[in-house]
């Protein structure tokens, strides 16, 4: 006899219960839900197209990221040679198109000297991405060393620079995250695109410029003593082991500093960064604190130069160049200038959140609009009405009875969708809503299945709950098979695509679930108890 036993009709109901309770939050205002509605269930996070916000395509600067490690690649050779192999070298130095060189004076040294530089061409900070993109070895090889008698060039090997780029990436991202979490916003969108691009999005915030100036700060946090004399006037080349840096305030005047090989304290030492306010005047300021480490060399650096001058050097810019009146022994500090209690915000913000490995260059930028976001919002919802009503109105037409058991199968599964949907705590976008839209036409396609097969049985002169329970039976396979086929395409959509293409992979992946769950378990539930009630003579199509 066609009917399901109640160990398979308690958690059917449960599983719909389950859909209205989630999807609830979505049908109440933000007030209600704030009074009586508890902090677990929260409704759909609208995207960037359906709210407004700030879209942006930030790129890293290669040119720079290139002079950077080449800067570094000399400071390692310059201590390999000097304080490693220990031999009298020439023409360290950076060279055109991209190349480091060195003369080794005595050609004798040669033999001890290759193995050892031979070590820095390779690049173990990015070995894990190396492996996974297939460069293979413990660490790519990020320089070619050639060397022509006693002269040695080294230039970059493309593979390993890409994989240099990518480490950098990643890092960049996780970094962005956290300065964009801290702004309090909900559910950024940030990921890498291509080879050296990552794409922010940012629902909700129309302040772009704040963002663009929290994304494209670099955060390197230097604390240099300052040379003896300085500029009178405009023009003055700095002295020896002297370079040149424009002061934050007025960056018309420069300030010379000693150079970065007598460097002492940076910003990787912080652990911590505050917005406060000078005690004595009253000002914005941003205090940090160092670590065990960094608390001891900059110990260390006031106690050696008391009556000194030292800068704050942040992304090439004096902040600020305090006198040392004292030596500074309890690793905190604070960086003055002339801040807003904004700016002193968001400059904590982006020294706790640490340093970008590389400078970024914003490649797009646009924002979308609050109204914009709501036309969409409204335009979704209406075509989501007009095809719920046509689908309704088809099923009752050709169906009847049967139509109405179709429709209830169809609105609890919409409640499931939408339910699953909030406690996963998605993103809905206007591809989402295309997702959902569609999931409704292949929810009925699985209840015309079912009911046509149902006819044919009962054409065939079965009787009714034997044609009804073999119809259920037979159409099963067939619609596990169209199912499957577009849940495969969904996936590889997922696999493959990015950002709204993934997004409607998501909702529609979610809403072919739901709809074998609403089509053959809930669907046949709610004809089982009409048969169980009604015992009917012929099957009602």
């Amino acid at each position: 006899m066609f009917q399901l036993s109640k160990w398979k009709t308690i958690p059917i109901l449960l599983t719909i219960l389950f859909g209205i309770v989630f999807s609830s939050p979505n049908l109440v205002t933000k007030d209600f839900r704030t009074a009586y509605f508890p902090e677990m269930l929260q409704p759909l996070v609208k995207g960037l197209d359906l709210q407004g916000g700030t879209h942006v395509v930030l790129e890293v600067d290669g040119k720079k990221f290139k002079v950077e490690l080449l800067k570094q690649l000399v400071g390692d050779l310059r201590h390999s040679l000097r304080n490693v192999v220990k031999v009298r070298y020439t023409g360290l130095g950076l060279k055109s198109g991209g190349a480091v060189g060195v003369n080794i004076k005595n050609a004798a040294d040669l033999e001890k000297v290759l193995p050892e530089l031979r070590k820095l061409t390779i690049d173990n900070s990015s070995s894990g991405l190396s492996q996974t993109m297939g460069f293979g070895g413990p660490g790519a090889n990020l320089y070619n060393m050639d060397v022509e008698g006693t002269r040695i060039t080294f230039t970059f090997v493309e593979a390993g620079l890409n994989a240099k780029i990518g480490s950098a990436i990643k890092a960049i991202v996780k970094i962005l995250g956290d300065r964009i979490n801290s702004l309090g916003t909900t559910e950024p969108t940030i990921q890498r695109q291509g080879v050296d691009r990552i794409l922010v999005q940012v629902p909700g915030l129309q302040n772009s410029k704040r963002l663009i100036k929290i994304l494209g700060k670099t955060a390197k946090l230097k604390f240099q003593l300052a040379c003896d004399s300085q500029p009178t006037g405009a023009g003055q080349r700095p002295p020896l082991n002297c370079e040149a840096w424009p002061r934050e305030e007025n960056p018309a005047q420069f300030m010379w500093v000693q150079t970065g090989r007598n460097e002492v304290v940076s910003g990787e030492h912080l652990v911590d960064s505050q917005p406060g306010f000078d005690q004595r005047d009253g000002q914005p300021i941003v205090t940090f604190r160092f670590n065990t480490k960094g608390g001891v060399l900059f110990g260390d650096l006031t106690r050696k130069n008391v009556g000194r001058q030292f800068a704050i050097v942040l992304d090439g810019e004096v902040m600020s160049a305090p006198v040392i009146q004292t030596a500074i022994l309890g690793g905190s500090g604070q960086i003055s200038g002339n801040f807003t209690v904004p700016e002193a915000n968001d400059l904590a913000l982006v020294l706790r959140s640490g340093a970008l490995p590389a400078e970024l260059v914003i490649v797009e930028q646009r924002s979308v609009g609050p109204s914009l976001g709501a036309d969409s919002v409204s335009a979704g919802l209406m075509a989501s009405i007009i095809g719920l009503i046509a689908v309704l109105a088809f099923m009752l037409v050709s169906y009847r009875l049967f139509g109405v058991f179709a429709n209830l199968a169809l609105i609890a599964n919409l409640f499931l969708l939408i339910g699953v949907l909030s406690a996963l705590g998605a993103t809905l976008t206007l591809p989402g809503i295309a997702g959902i839209v569609l999931t409704m036409g292949m929810a009925v396609d699985s209840n015309v299945l079912v009911f046509e097969r149902i006819r044919e049985e009962s054409r065939s002169g079965r009787g009714p709950l034997n044609s009804i329970e073999i119809g259920f039976q037979r159409a099963l396979a067939t619609i596990l098979d169209a199912n499957i086929t577009t849940f495969i395409a969904a996936v590889v959509l997922f696999g493959l695509g990015s950002g709204p293409i993934k997004g409607f992979a998501v909702t529609l992946g979610l809403g072919i679930l739901t709809t074998v769950f609403t089509a053959f378990t809930f669907n046949r539930l709610v004809v089982a108890f009409w048969v169980a009630r009604k015992r009917p003579k012929t099957v009602p199509l």
